[in-house]
C-alpha cells in the first residue's frame, strides 16, 4: 500500500480522471499522524500557566461534547498549509498554524454560543494539575489562551474561528463550518484531509499503523482537481478560479506566495490575477487606515521566526500594488504605496539594519529653479519635501536602499515640474520627490547614487 508521496501512483485518485478527492499514501499517512500527535504549547498570557496539547486530543474532546449537546458533526478535517505539508513535503510553504475544521450544523445564534462554550470548557481539561479550577470563568480563559475569534452568519457563510496562542505562531485553529462559499484562495491553499478514520482508527485499533496496516485517508482538494492542485504545489505554480470572488486578504497571500518562490502559469495570467487582487484589497480596505492595520496583522501572525523576510515581502508587495493597481485616484495610490515603505524602513531598523545617523548619506533630487544662476541658496520654499536615501548596508544580510519621504507631499503644479535626471549629491533645501517609491541596492554593486 505504500506508494508515492506525490500522488501520482495509481488509483490514488479514485480512479477517476480530474476527482477532486485521492486517498493518501503510507508516507502521507504518516506525516499527517506525526501532526496530530505532536504536542502544541498553548501559551497563557501573564501568568497563565502553558497548556500541553495534542491535536488529537482537542479534536476528540471538542467533537464529543459537540454530540453531547446534540449538534451534528459530519467530519473533522486538517486544513490550509499543514495539509499541503502532509501532501507534499517540500512545498515551498512551510506550515505555522494548525487547521482543524469541524463541518457542523450551526443553524442559529445558540449553536454558536454551544460552540464556543465548549471550546473554552475544554481548555479547562487541559491545565496543570494542581491548578485550582473553580474560579476559572470562560471570560478569564478566553482572555489567557484565544488569540482570535471570528465569527460569519449571512446567507452564503456561516461559520466561525477560535484561535488558540501559539508564542512562535502555530495557533491552533479551530474553524467549525456550516456554510461556506469560497474555502480556498489558490489551488495549493485547496487540501482538506479527512481525518475521520484515522482518529477512529487510533480508538478503536490495539495495533500500531504500519505500511500494510493504516486507514484508508481521503484527501480533497477543494479548488477542484486534486491532481492538477498537486501538481501546481509541486511546481510551485500559483493559480486559482474566479479571482473575482477571493476577499482582499488574497493579495497579501499572493505576494507571500511569490516571496516563497512561486510564480504564475503565465505573465498575461499573472497581470490579470494581480489586477483582480489590488482591486479587491481596495474594496474591501479603502481607508488608509485600515489598510495599516490589516498589513501590521498580517506580518505579525505571518512572520514569525522570519522577521528576515519581512522586507522582501513588503517589496514585493509595492511592486505589485505600484504596477497593478488601477481601481484608485493617484494620491490615494501614492498614500498606500508610503505606507509600505513605512513599513519597510520600520522593519529594517527593527532589525538593526538600518546604520546610525553618522554612516547615512543623504542624497537630494534638486528643483529645476536651482540650475538658475540667480537661486538664493537660502531660500526655502514654503511646500517642500525631504527624501532621504539611506544606503544600508551591514555584515552578513543582503543590503537596500530605501527612500523614505518626510514633510509635505508636493502640489501637482511642484511635481510636473520636477526633474527626472539623475540624482546628485548637493545638499540644495529644496528637494522634490516623485513617488515614495523604495529604490533597490544588489550586492556587489557600488554604493553610489543610482
Amino acid at each position: 500500500m505504500a506508494e508515492d508521496d506525490n500522488g501520482s501512483a495509481a488509483g490514488n485518485r479514485l480512479d477517476v480522471e480530474g476527482s477532486n478527492l485521492s486517498v493518501l499514501s503510507w508516507e502521507q499517512v504518516q506525516r499527517l499522524d506525526k501532526i496530530l500527535t505532536d504536542t502544541i504549547p498553548i501559551h497563557g498570557r501573564g501568568n497563565f500557566p502553558t497548556l500541553e496539547m495534542k491535536p488529537r486530543q482537542i479534536v476528540k474532546v471538542v467533537r464529543s461534547r459537540m454530540d453531547e449537546k446534540k449538534i451534528c458533526v459530519r467530519d473533522v478535517r486538517l486544513n490550509g498549509s499543514a495539509a499541503s505539508h502532509v501532501l507534499h513535503e517540500d512545498s515551498g510553504l512551510g506550515y505555522k498554524d494548525l487547521d482543524l475544521i469541524f463541518c457542523a450544523d450551526l443553524k442559529g445564534e445558540a449553536e454558536f454560543q454551544t460552540v464556543k462554550d465548549i471550546v473554552l470548557d475544554c481548555l479547562l481539561d487541559f491545565l496543570p494539575e494542581g491548578v485550582n479550577k473553580e474560579k476559572i470563568t470562560p471570560l478569564t480563559l478566553k482572555e489567557a489562551y484565544v488569540q482570535k475569534m471570528v465569527k460569519v452568519c449571512n446567507d452564503s457563510d456561516r461559520w466561525s474561528l477560535i484561535s488558540l496562542s501559539n508564542n512562535s505562531g502555530k495557533n491552533v485553529e479551530l474553524k467549525f463550518v456550516d456554510s461556506l462559499r469560497r474555502q480556498f484562495e489558490f489551488s495549493v491553499d485547496s487540501f482538506q484531509i479527512k481525518l475521520d478514520s484515522l482518529l477512529l482508527f487510533h480508538e478503536c485499533s490495539e495495533n500500531p499503523m504500519s505500511a500494510t496496516f493504516h486507514p484508508t485517508i481521503i484527501g480533497e482538494s477543494v479548488y477542484g482537481d486534486f491532481g492538477a492542485a498537486l501538481d501546481h504545489l509541486r511546481h510551485k505554480i500559483i493559480c486559482t478560479r474566479n479571482p473575482e470572488e477571493i476577499r482582499g486578504g488574497g493579495l497579501l497571500k499572493y505576494c507571500h506566495l511569490l516571496v516563497r518562490g512561486f510564480r504564475a502559469a503565465s505573465e498575461s495570467e499573472m497581470k490579470s490575477l494581480q489586477r483582480y487582487m489590488c482591486s479587491r484589497f481596495f474594496i474591501d480596505f479603502p481607508d488608509i487606515g485600515e489598510q495599516q492595520r490589516k498589513l501590521e496583522s498580517y506580518l505579525q501572525n505571518h512572520f514569525v521566526g522570519l522577521e528576515d523576510r519581512k522586507y522582501d515581502y513588503l517589496m514585493t508587495l509595492h511592486g505589485v500594488v505600484n504596477e497593478s493597481t488601477v481601481c484608485l485616484m493617484g494620491h490615494e495610490r501614492r498614500q498606500t504605496l508610503g505606507l509600505i515603505t513605512m513599513l519597510a524602513v520600520r522593519v529594517l531598523a527593527e532589525q538593526n539594519v538600518i546604520p546610525n545617523v553618522a554612516n547615512v548619506t543623504c542624497y537630494y533630487q534638486p528643483a529645476p529653479y536651482v540650475a538658475d544662476g540667480n537661486f538664493n541658496n537660502y531660500y526655502i520654499a514654503q511646500r517642500s519635501s525631504v527624501l532621504i536615501v539611506l544606503f544600508c548596508q551591514a555584515a552578513g544580510r543582503t543590503g537596500g536602499i530605501v527612500a523614505c519621504s518626510i514633510g509635505a507631499v508636493l502640489s501637482d503644479s511642484d511635481r510636473s515640474s520636477t526633474p527626472s535626471d539623475s540624482w546628485r549629491g548637493q545638499t540644495s533645501p529644496r528637494v522634490a520627490s516623485h513617488s515614495p517609491e523604495p529604490l533597490r541596492w544588489r550586492p556587489g554593486e557600488a554604493a553610489t547614487p543610482p
